[in-house]
């Protein structure tokens, strides 16, 4: 997870943000990486949140 530079996450509902953003939290309890959030009409499998991550070594 420290390697982890940057995420796109995609949410069903923007309404969910602060529901994502707290378990979000969780796993990047320091210095959390640049991260960009949009709202989308449908993901996969009908899933509620999707997470790209880009990460370096």
């Amino acid at each position: 997870m420290e390697n982890i530079i940057k995420t796109t996450v995609f949410l069903k509902d923007m309404n969910d943000f602060a529901a994502m953003n707290e378990v979000y939290a969780s796993f990047f309890t320091s210095e959390p990486p640049a991260r960009s959030a949009v709202e989308v009409a449908r993901l996969p499998k009908d899933a509620l949140v999707e997470i790209e991550a880009i990460a370096v070594r």
